[in-house]
């Protein structure tokens, strides 16, 4: 009998360590088990390999992940695998790789009946998985991987090798690879599919961090530098790629080998929502500087130039020669220079004006019509509001809708979902803008991550996901999980969701401390979350009242204790894990913990320091040791990073991150200003940290629910974690029409109240954004039987100076990582009440709830909750 904790991994084809896998999967079609058995292909036996054949004239994105594939057998089994040359010599398990129609081998197999891969025919990035028994006389067993294109091939490659515990993060993370002496594969067939079309990264905001390390490893960013990033974007089954483009940076121009590099591995490229027509940003002003174009970034004054310019990008991927192109999705539209908004006068006739322009361009020099050649347009800030303003758009090109840097999806598509070149969504793991830059650590929650793309998945966009990541580390966990997610958005339910972080964890580990792991992963991401580390200081919590002779931290303190414990969790795993793991360890889970932990412990002293100082406390001198030490131990941290393996990875944490005091970065680290008073530095002693909530106030976490009543398709679903505190609930599935309260899907939570008067009902929303484009999100709230009260969450990005309410709200709420809303209830009297709170449109996330008929002390996460 199938578990569901077994039908989640098997479902998802998650990257698995082989004990995990065989524990799992043995009665699964072509999966990883320890032991031989009936019609169990021999992958590896006693420590020899099986060989390896590919085609001479197979696609070279197909040669090449062989060679990675024959590396991770070898890395696996200890014992290098032969590379058969000619299949007429073939004895002993043997591997088979070839695409359909394109590989002669393959091709006789299906003639011959020896395969059927009719089910992959024509079908995007399609693979089968076959164990066949006597493909060639003297070969009693093959294991054949079929794809229905050249990258089909090579995911049904990488997914073997993740499958025999080769983690996809095997050079990006330095995660070690176990040897086994003896992996067989369960016999039968199986075969798998993308079903977002288009699914990469971007790395972006790439200084000093990704800049500084490529430069120093590589000498820039460059083919050798790329060949890594390619090969990472395969192994987890991605396809696309936005490259770095801060300038001086331009992929193309910088090294000519990128772009062929790129192709020949099998990846597609684009360039970003502001870089038209496969061109770099910073092309068009080195081209100024070289004279080899003139005036400003203007299509009203400037097209002739900007014409020239654009087709240049067009010629150079066509250059492959015999009128074939690179593998590529070309970015059309216009933003302003710098991706800058437009300017104010530019009117939707003019860029819908320049689209025709730049498709004609396409068209002569591809030599093809227009629409067959992938296009993708940024509805990027300014340009979603053309959008809804009646923007015409050729039904071929993907549209292109973007979160608000902060997460938060602005729209969605609301009609036409079956146009031709469909929908897709460009998101931010990282970002360089207002409020405030957010490029140090993994400040994400992939439950947030889920919560918003399965929104956009079950709305239409399923073409195209391409996520901003920075310098890549060190988000290597996240985009682990948005392109496993983005492979298949359907498999990757709730459940599916909730048994990822061990699964991850047991794949890059082992299984021996997955569960530990993944506790530290979870709740590192939920606090890390709470506020982006560039948007704390030591004003930013609350420090408990009184300066007695017992201090109490308050909520300040809590969190600080809730870091320490977390720290402490992490030494514990590690003194338990191989030294041989020791630095993906440090890079995934320890570096995070420890440097975000340690500048909660910066502007914590440093908030003590002040308030006794201004008291001549000479306790205060305490602090500013503690301080002055943290900000040194920050620079130890990252010095560290550097030293790992022998250097790998010198320069990539140089970004700052201690001093912000406007959205953008300070150029150096500055330490805070810590005081000191006479009297030597004096030893303080804590209470207990404590935050008491006042009479009259009830605090609930959303996910502890009295009643949870669904309806019309819809039901009441917590997604632990994701939030401040407990968790959220929201009603799912996603994306179904609005009700209304005759429906009767609602949450009930039953309270007390010791005391009569006006009631308040905050409720903390997950932010999330109106993404039908209309007036906002609402929901409601009733008292017993009560009259319902309707109430809009209306949020509105301020990508600079935030100045309606509803800018300001976003503002708040994106600082906060939560949206609070206040119903007001007159006259209600002390004893057993029901809250309810109704299910009006989609995308509301309740993440907790305030019952207040008296005042509400001050807290950043709002009074303890109760239950």
């Amino acid at each position: 009998m199938k578990t569901k904790w077994t039908a989640a991994i098997i479902g998802l084809g998650m990257f698995m360590s082989l004990t995990t896998a065989a524990l799992a999967a043995c009665d699964q079609p072509v999966s990883i088990c320890p032991n031989p058995g009936a019609g169990r292909f021999a992958l590896i036996q006693a420590g020899r390999p099986a060989a390896v054949y590919v085609d001479d004239n197979a696609n070279s994105a197909v040669k090449r992940a062989a060679d990675a594939f024959v590396s991770d057998l070898a890395q696996v089994s200890g014992q290098k695998p032969l590379r058969l040359q000619n299949i007429g010599r073939a004895e002993g398990p043997l591997v088979i790789v070839g695409v359909l129609g394109q590989s002669p081998v393959i091709d006789t197999l299906v003639r011959t009946g020896k395969i059927d891969a009719r089910s992959i025919s024509g079908q995007w990035e399609a693979f089968r998985q076959i164990v066949v028994a006597k493909p060639f006389p003297n070969v009693e067993q093959a294991l054949v991987i079929v794809g229905a294109d050249r990258r089909g091939a090579v995911y049904g490659i990488y997914d073997i090798s993740e499958k025999m515990g080769v983690s996809p993060l095997v050079w990006f993370a330095d995660v070690p690879v176990t040897r086994q002496k003896n992996v067989f594969l369960t016999a039968g067939s199986r075969s798998d599919q993308p079903k977002v079309k288009y699914r990469g990264i971007f790395i972006n905001d790439e200084a000093p961090g990704f800049e500084t390390w490529t430069t120093r490893k590589f000498g820039g960013a460059n083919a050798k530098a790329y060949e890594h990033i390619f090969e990472l974007i395969l192994r987890m089954k991605g396809n696309y790629l936005w490259p770095a483009m801060w300038p001086p940076r331009a992929f193309n121009a910088d090294d000519p080998n990128n772009y062929i590099l790129a192709d020949a591995m099998g990846v597609v490229m684009g360039t970003s929502h502001h870089e038209p027509m496969m061109r770099a940003y910073d092309e068009w002003h080195r081209q100024i500087y070289q004279g080899l174009t003139s005036g400003k970034w203007d299509y009203a004054s400037n097209s002739e130039n900007l014409r020239k310019f654009w087709r240049g990008g067009i010629e150079r991927m066509m250059s492959t020669g015999g009128g074939q192109s690179y593998d590529s999705v070309v970015t059309i539209g216009m933003r302003g220079d710098g991706d800058e908004p437009m300017s104010e006068g530019t009117a939707t006739q003019l860029l819908e004006s320049i689209v025709a322009d730049q498709r004609k361009i396409i068209a002569e020099i591809t030599g093809k019509p227009a629409e067959q050649v992938p296009q993708v347009w940024a509805l990027y800030k300014e340009v979603q509001d053309y959008y809804d303003h009646g923007m015409t758009v050729p039904d071929d090109v993907t549209l292109l809708f973007a979160d608000d840097n902060w997460g938060q999806i602005r729209r969605l598509p609301t009609k036409d979902r079956d146009r031709k070149g469909g929908y897709g969504v460009y998101y931010h793991f990282d970002y360089v803008g207002a409020p405030r830059n957010y490029k140090w650590l993994n400040t994400n929650q992939i439950e947030k991550t889920w919560q918003q793309m399965d929104l956009a998945y079950s709305r239409g966009a399923k073409t195209l996901w391409v996520v901003n990541v920075g310098d890549i580390k060190p988000l290597e966990y996240p985009i682990s999980f948005f392109l496993q997610m983005a492979w298949n958005p359907e498999a990757m339910t709730l459940d599916a969701l909730n048994a990822y972080p061990q699964q991850w964890a047991a794949a890059t580990f082992g299984p021996s401390q997955a569960k530990a792991i993944a506790s530290i992963l979870t709740r590192y991401s939920q606090f890390a979350a709470r506020r982006k580390p560039e948007l704390i200081d030591a004003d930013t919590f609350a420090l408990g009242e009184g300066t007695g002779p017992m201090l109490n931290g308050g909520e300040f303190g809590s969190m600080v204790g809730e870091w320490k414990s977390l720290e402490n969790d992490v030494r514990l795993v590690k003194a338990k894990l191989p030294k041989a793991q020791r630095d993906a360890y440090f890079e995934l889970v320890e570096h995070p913990v420890l440097a975000l932990s340690n500048l909660y412990q910066l502007y914590y002293a440093v908030a003590w320091n002040h308030r006794l100082a201004a008291v001549n406390d000479p306790r205060a001198n305490a602090f500013a040791d503690l301080a002055v030490s943290a900000f040194r131990r920050d620079q130890a941290l990252t010095d560290q990073y550097h030293r790992l393996a022998n250097g790998k990875w010198d320069g990539m944490m140089l970004q700052t991150h201690i001093g912000y005091t406007t959205w953008q970065e300070p150029k150096t680290q500055i330490m805070p200003e810590v005081k000191r008073v006479s009297g030597g530095a004096v030893a303080p002693i804590f209470a207990t940290p404590s935050i008491v909530a006042a009479n009259g106030v009830i605090a609930v976490e959303a996910p502890r629910f009295s009643r949870a009543v669904g309806g019309k398709g819809l039901e009441w679903k917590v997604i632990p974690n994701l939030g401040r505190t407990r968790g959220a609930v929201t009603a799912l599935p996603q994306g179904l029409a609005p009700t209304v309260q005759s429906d009767g899907i609602r949450l009930e939570y039953d309270v007390v109240l010791s005391r009569s008067g006006d009631l308040r009902a905050q409720l903390y929303l997950v932010p999330t954004l109106d993404t039908n484009g209309s007036a906002g999100l609402n929901f409601g709230v009733s008292i017993d039987e009560g009259p319902m009260q309707t109430l809009t969450a209306r949020l509105t990005p301020a990508p600079n100076a935030a100045v309606s309410p509803e800018q300001k709200a976003w503002v708040k709420a994106v600082s906060d990582n939560a949206h609070m809303i206040v119903a007001e209830f007159p006259g209600i009297s002390a004893g057993k009440h029901t809250v309810k709170v109704w299910r009006l449109g989609d995308n509301v996330v309740l993440q907790k709830l305030v019952i207040a008929t008296g005042p509400v002390p001050a807290a950043y996460l709002g009074p303890p909750a109760q239950n």
